[in-house]
């Protein structure tokens, strides 16, 4: 039997990441997770994305540190600039600069170590915070450039940079999940969680998880915040 092609997943711990590991796993491939401590405002996603590798049975987990809070400018690496816990117009405080190009620079490294070459991350263009780094011609920019730029590419091995929630519904994700078995309530979305991962239940994140939980028909499992 020949072995399974290896993929990197990029998993930050909440739901639509678990979700993209638990496709690709039923997809066949060989799951090699890779997360980043880049100066978030908690660790509680950082140890949900292990529960979640573990669970859904990856190969290796790896945390890459980073410092994009010595940058700043954004609420979730800078204490200084407040969570938003009402909606918002346009791009919101909450976006990273150029932090997807930075994680999938990075993943496309370790792809090109791994002599893998497929890399999925669970951006999405439907039901998000209107980040400029989750729109698929984003995607597909990133995708020209690393088959420009790396060995593989130039060789004749193209990089593929899978988005497979980019189109659905928070909801439709949920649903997509569940019948692969994730358990949710190991995940957490939380742009402001506590230490043990209880979610506050008013920031954007907390907002669409909730409603996505509505739309599937399914027990939100999040732990809130007493209120």
């Amino acid at each position: 039997m020949p072995e399974p092609a290896r993929a990197v997943i990029l998993t930050s711990g909440g739901l639509d990441s678990t979700t993209v590991l638990a496709m690709a796993r039923a997809a066949g491939y060989a799951c090699y997770t890779l997360s980043f401590d880049y100066g978030q405002r908690h660790r509680a996603e950082l140890h949900a994305a292990e529960r979640v590798s573990e669970a859904l049975g990856d190969i290796e987990h790896k945390v890459v540190k980073l410092n994009l809070d010595s940058i700043g400018g954004s609420a979730l690496t800078d204490a200084r600039i407040a969570v938003p816990e009402q909606a918002t117009e346009g791009i919101p405080v909450t976006y990273v600069p150029a932090r997807n190009t930075v994680f999938l620079s990075i993943a496309l490294g370790w792809a090109e170590v791994l002599g893998a070459s497929d890399i999925f991350i669970g951006v999405n263009a439907v039901d998000y915070s209107g980040y400029p780094d989750c729109r698929p011609e984003y995607i597909a920019a990133f995708e020209t450039m690393a088959n420009l730029a790396t060995r593989a590419g130039v060789e004749g091995k193209p990089i593929t940079i899978h988005t497979p929630l980019m189109n659905m519904g928070k909801g439709a994700i949920i649903q997509a999940g569940a019948a692969l078995g994730v358990d949710y309530s190991l995940t957490v979305s939380c742009y402001q969680a506590t230490i043990d991962g209880l979610a506050c239940g008013k920031c954007d994140s907390c907002r669409l998880r909730h409603q996505g939980f509505i739309d599937a028909g399914i027990e939100d499992p999040t732990r809130y915040l007493s209120p």
